[in-house]
């Protein structure tokens, strides 16, 4: 979907490199410029590497929007402007994308604790809670983001909901592939207040079950209505045997880049 943009100063080229964009004062008089939902991502995940610097070491996200921000960093490193950094992939296709672009990498054995991580989000709600895991890595981002002292959000504003669920689309919980049907008919009992529908993600035309890079199945939680206090709803989900991480991402999140109608929003916790 395209979103109309008011004309920025500078040419747009510039404004992408720099992942800046300030409305002219003239903007009223200027055609507006046309960009499309990823150009949106692309503005956010640029923004988002500004926060980068020499010498750290980074999560990388997975995702359509983290891809641009593992993108840039490549591009940084390979001009000189970026040295020393020690990637962290959150899943097997971030990890190939990094290698491509010469990004030294390691993992969580060795650097327990990260300086940063940036990844994208599928929802966003007024306090900074996600829902993250629509592309299926969501235990491998969770550890990742979990350990490191700044995560870093980048979104669209179409990924900003009053509550989380409010979207209508997928809420994914990561299960065991054993009775998989025993825990997923378990998941949507624990929400049938919330006209929870849950549903065995599966891809190709034969319907086969999509399994994550930890060898488990996902299954994707509708909801109709608010799930209630998110801590209690969490708690919940992570009790019942055969789940092994879900999906809500909360108070993770410490800064949120959206980019938008208006230009770039930042928000901090």
């Amino acid at each position: 979907m395209a979103i109309p943009y008011p004309h920025f100063i500078g040419s747009e080229k510039l404004a992408m490199e720099k992942g800046i964009l300030v409305p002219s004062p003239s903007s009223s008089s200027s055609p507006s410029v046309i960009l499309t939902q990823d150009e949106l991502k692309k503005i956010a995940a640029y923004k988002a590497v500004e926060y980068v610097e020499s010498g750290m070491v980074l999560g990388l996200g997975t995702g359509s929007t983290a891809k641009h921000a593992v993108d840039r960093i490549g591009e940084l490193l390979r001009q000189g402007k970026l040295k020393n950094i020690v990637g962290i992939p959150t899943s097997k296709k971030t990890h190939e994308q990094a290698v491509s672009l010469g990004i030294p990498l390691s993992d969580l054995d060795s650097h327990p604790v990260l300086d940063l991580a940036i990844d994208g989000a599928d929802e966003v709600d007024p306090y900074l809670n996600l829902v993250k895991g629509r592309g299926g890595s969501l235990l491998r981002e969770k550890m990742v983001e979990g350990a490191c002292k700044k995560f870093v959000v980048i979104v669209d504003e179409t990924k900003l909901v009053e509550y989380l669920g409010g979207s209508g689309l997928a809420m994914p919980v990561e299960i065991i592939p054993f009775c998989w049907k025993f825990t997923a008919q378990r998941l949507q009992d624990l929400f049938e207040d919330s006209g929870c529908v849950a549903k065995l993600r599966t891809f190709g035309e034969k319907g086969e079950p999509f399994v994550t890079d930890n060898g488990n199945y996902i299954v994707d939680l509708y909801f109709k209505k608010d799930i209630g206090d998110l801590k209690i709803a969490s708690d919940a989900i992570l009790r019942l045997a055969g789940v092994v991480e879900h999906g809500m991402f909360l108070d993770m999140a410490t800064t949120v880049i959206i980019a938008g109608e208006l230009g770039v929003a930042v928000k901090n916790k």
